[in-house]
């Protein structure tokens, strides 16, 4: 197997947070996207899309998107089980996973990259050329700190997000909240709850993988 990675990017950060958590070692391909390597024709024939990670399994196959890969690891690495061990806990995890990315991470990147200079040309993934909005910024604002107080009200009932053990859906609920810090957004403040599973998870070791 290998990992198409970027350091610097959120969503292939999710995924070496779930490998360490798994304690599985992966050998990891550099894309890196400041030099636009993602658009290169080499990695659009791995990845149409144009997005890291990818995970190219042992049969030649290529995995995008995080919830695809980590379900993928999983059935590699049943233990620690991190999508729950019932289909109940499966479901919420899963459930929570997409409200974070959905209403967490594409609003931090709704900001981001109608914002950041480095984004002028490519506000969307992939090779298709679309124009920044700047007006998109406040919205992206508002919808990212709705989505940390609807977590906040989660984390006040639970002790992790999916309201089991550690999932993957902390892992994608603690990229986000780091990620936030890139658009000068501070989810902790003003939330208790969040700030407590924050400085919990965040001692995590995998957390620095």
């Amino acid at each position: 197997m290998r990992l198409f990675d970027f350091d610097r990017a959120p969503n292939p950060r999710r995924v070496r947070i779930f490998l360490a958590e798994k304690r599985l070692h992966v050998p990891r391909v550099n894309v890196n996207l400041y030099r636009m390597e993602q658009l290169s024709p080499e990695f659009l024939a791995i990845n149409p899309g144009g997005t890291v990670p990818v995970l190219e399994t042992d049969d030649g196959t290529y995995l995008a998107e995080c919830v695809a890969i980590c379900r993928y690891l999983e059935h590699l690495q049943p233990e620690p089980a991190l999508f729950g061990n019932n289909a109940r806990e499966e479901a919420l995890t899963l459930m929570w996973s997409n409200i974070v990315e959905n209403e967490g991470l594409l609003a931090i990147a709704e900001v981001l990259r109608n914002l950041s200079p480095g984004f002028r040309d490519h506000v969307l993934p992939g090779a298709v050329p679309y124009a920044q909005i700047p007006e998109l910024v406040g919205r992206g604002r508002q919808r990212t700190e709705q989505f940390f107080d609807r977590v906040e009200q989660q984390l006040q009932k639970n002790g992790h997000l999916a309201g089991g053990g550690f999932s993957f859906a902390d892992i994608s609920l603690l990229v986000t909240v780091d990620f936030a810090g890139w658009v000068e957004i501070s989810p902790t403040q003003g939330r208790p709850a969040l700030r407590r599973w924050y400085e919990r998870v965040s001692a995590r070791p995998s957390v620095r993988a």
